[in-house]
């Protein structure tokens, strides 16, 4: 129907302005909704857990020991000059503790949102103040404006502390105390204010570095800006489907998700576009009306761009077969930026090309395409070659061009090319198991320093670490002895106590008898390092092994073991996911290009690209930035992005490939292949390696680190796979390539055969 309406000038008129009318009024929406979906994230580990879990069913017992749960708040306080705090210090910070609950806030006070008193907590050694503020759990997420009420909570702690005492981390007022605000609240607040640049920041970087790489590619002051359009159009649509499906609780959305959405739709779209406007760009030399040129180059890019899209779409929503909920929102929701993407540039893009009629070759100026009719002693007729394939093909493989020269390079040495290229990817894929992907400590996460960072190390210095967010074992009565023996001989555990319900919810306080609820006591179990920290997270493993000998039923909890549930459930993604991408892809390439072997290949060498990829990414980040380990949650998001977005140039490659080989062989089919899409392609992948390259404007480890493994494998599966390992190894196996299918060479004859061989599908 499309294809019907660009050859009806009326229908192609109306067709246009329809376009363009539907897709301003979803960019005034969907913009819009863009800028809103940082009010529906979810940045809380727990609510990604699995219900079976054994952190989960933890919290849903320990629920029934006290009446509402918390999110503290922990201001620290030291003198600035170190020493003891003076009584002085100290009557103050009790002034300010005493003062807090009653500041203004929501239409109320503070003290309405709190499940306590503040109440001022010296050191032991006398070196420090510790303020808890206990926030009740269930209004923490409660918006004011379009702020979360934690977020608030921190904001007037930090503004409280400076104007009252006068003290903040990085100076000291007239009382001389130094204060940070840290616990579960202050760093829930400063990854949400690190996450907030990601709906400016990390887009206006994206999309510059886009803008000037379309530049060189075009040269051109007015293709750019159509292309960017079409890019900042579809992450509209896609802001507005995601933000409706998170805001009715269909699905998840957290800020890495938020972030690798904006990146993908953009990345994706161009790509996308460039595909287009060069096959547009191919065909406007041998059509006069743009139109014409338009139908031919839409039906010849439609099934390589839908592949592609297709593709991409089937690997991500492989993780909805996730344990955490996190994982198996990402799938769709980045998904649904692809379709987005797909969507603009099949139709938005088209639309705004065809706009200006016959004079839309002006788009391209000053390298305007130049239409040479059949026949005549111009570009259109190449002689012999007319009869067998399109002259684009003949044009850019028997040019000076630089992938001209390159493709008849790759042709003359295709084995040595094709061994050399796998034999330095197997180099590079023996430092993988030299990857750490152990868990990352919540302190390490920021890569920049912060209030909540900074001020666990101090929290660490003066008072138990572990004793603020403590592990919770719940067990039989029976078995409390025995649990509370096995707790205290782990190491790295500070102390173990049964919970007793005494005032300010200290632990064994006065010698009161443990709670018992349905025949059942929990433990608290305070660990000597702090709770959002690896170390913690060990020591609950080996807390785990230990309980479990003495009361096979026992739950063990708390924030460290929800991170230990977290990285289990991660490494279980990954045994699972992984081979379920690859069958899925696999299937999809040998249904693509009709054959087993060509799917084999290019499957083969994405997962190699992909294991070189992690070699270097681990000698990177291991000794030249000496990063902590990544998260296990890393490699599973580089592989998935890698394999889905790498296959994505080799189907280009190939498609055209086999469209040429019709015409003039296998071997042939590959040299012309190459020469043809050589330069649009490594175009896509330097704007897609650029776009993911933002991601580390965030400063935060997770996306840094997935920043580099997916910039760097794009870039290694543009120039190395695409460029000499697929093109070497094709024209190396020759016809064998298209087995179990033969691909039969279609010869023309007649004066406009080369004309109409631009009009077959890609293919046949």
């Amino acid at each position: 129907m499309i294809l019907s309406m660009l050859r009806n000038p009326v229908a192609r008129a109306v067709a246009v302005a329809v376009v363009l009318v539907v897709w301003l009024g979803l960019g005034g929406v969907g913009g819009a909704a863009q800028g809103r979906l940082s009010q529906v994230q979810t940045n809380d580990t727990a609510a990604f857990l699995p219900s079976s879990a054994q952190s989960t069913l933890a919290a849903e017992a320990s629920r029934e020991f006290v009446d509402t749960q918390t999110l503290p708040g922990l201001v620290v306080l030291t003198p600035a000059e170190g020493g003891d705090v003076t009584p002085e210090q100290l009557a103050a910070a009790a002034t300010f503790a005493e003062e807090f609950p009653d500041e203004p806030v929501d239409g109320g006070t503070w003290g309405d949102h709190l499940t306590g008193p503040v109440v001022p907590v010296p050191s032991e050694d006398g070196e420090a103040i510790l303020l808890a503020v206990p926030l009740d759990a269930d209004d923490a997420e409660i918006l004011v404006g379009e702020e979360s009420l934690n977020n608030l909570l921190v904001e007037d702690l930090r503004a409280g502390l400076a104007d009252r005492l006068g003290a903040t981390a990085s100076s000291a007022g007239d009382l001389g105390l130094e204060a940070w605000v840290t616990g579960p609240a202050g760093f829930v607040t400063d990854l949400g204010t690190a996450f907030a640049g990601i709906d400016g920041l990390l887009l206006l970087v994206a999309l510059g570095a886009v803008l000037l790489i379309l530049v060189v590619v075009y040269r051109s002051p007015f293709l750019p800006f159509v292309v960017i359009f079409t890019a900042v159009f579809a992450l509209a649509l896609a802001g507005l489907v995601v933000y409706e499906l998170a805001d009715a609780g269909v699905l998840v959305l957290n800020g890495q998700a938020q972030g690798i959405l904006s990146i993908l739709v953009v990345g994706a779209a161009v790509d996308y576009s460039l595909l287009l406007v060069a096959r547009y760009r191919e065909e406007l030399r041998h059509q006069e009306h743009p139109a014409d040129a338009m139908r031919i180059a839409w039906r010849q890019s439609l099934e390589p761009i839908a592949a592609s899209a297709g593709t991409v779409v089937a690997g991500l929503l492989c993780l909805l077969l996730s344990d955490l909920g996190s994982n198996r929102s990402l799938g769709p929701v980045a998904a649904i930026g692809i379709a987005a993407a797909l969507l603009a540039a099949l139709t938005l893009l088209p639309a705004i090309l065809l706009v200006a009629g016959r004079r839309s070759r002006v788009l391209f100026w000053p390298r305007v395409p130049r239409y040479v009719a059949a026949g005549s002693a111009g570009p259109a007729t190449h002689g012999e070659h007319a009869t067998d394939v399109p002259p684009a093909a003949v044009d850019a493989a028997e040019g000076d061009g630089l992938w001209a020269r390159w493709a008849r390079f790759v042709a003359r040495r295709a084995r040595p090319v094709w061994i050399i290229s796998a034999a330095v990817l197997l180099l590079a894929a023996a430092f993988v198991p030299t990857f750490r992907a152990g868990g990352t400590s919540q302190t390490d996460v920021f890569l920049t320093p912060v209030d909540s960072v900074a001020g666990e190390e101090v929290l660490a210095e003066h008072f138990p670490a572990g004793a603020v967010q403590p592990a919770l074992v719940v067990v039989d009565e029976s078995e409390l002895d025995a649990v509370l023996e096995a707790a205290q001989g782990v190491e790295g555990v500070e102390s173990a106590a049964a919970y007793t319900g005494a005032p300010g919810g200290a632990p064994g306080a006065a010698d009161a008898p443990p709670v018992v609820v349905d025949g059942r006591v929990r433990v608290d179990v305070v660990t000597q390092a702090p709770s959002d920290s690896q170390e913690a997270v060990d020591t609950v493993a080996d807390l785990r092994d230990a309980v479990v000998e003495v009361a096979p039923d026992a739950l063990v909890g708390g924030p460290a073991a929800e991170t230990l549930d977290t990285q289990v459930s991660s490494e279980r993604d990954l045994r699972v996911i992984v081979p379920v991408v690859l069958v899925v892809i696999l299937l999809i390439l040998m249904l693509l290009l009709r054959s087993i072997v060509a799917g084999l290949v290019l499957m083969a060498a994405n997962v190699l690209s992909f294991a070189a990829t992690i070699g270097i990414a681990a000698l990177v980040f291991d000794h030249v930035l000496d990063w902590p380990d990544a998260d296990p949650v890393v490699p599973l998001y580089g592989f998935v992005f890698l394999v889905a977005l790498g296959v994505d140039y080799s189907i280009f490659l190939m498609t055209r490939v086999r469209e040429e080989s019709l015409h003039v062989g296998t071997r042939e089919g590959v040299t012309r292949g190459l020469a043809v899409t050589g330069g649009v392609i490594t175009s896509a992948g330097l704007v897609l390696a650029t776009t993911f390259a933002a991601l580390a404007v965030i400063p935060l480890l997770f996306l840094a680190q997935l920043a580099f493994i997916v910039s760097l494998g794009v870039l290694i599966d543009t120039f190395v796979v695409r460029s000499l390992l697929v093109p070497g190894l094709v024209h190396d196996l020759g016809p064998r390539t298209w087995w179990p299918s033969r691909l039969s060479r279609r010869p023309e004859h007649g004066t406009h055969a080369s004309l109409r061989s631009t009009e077959r599908t890609s293919v046949s």
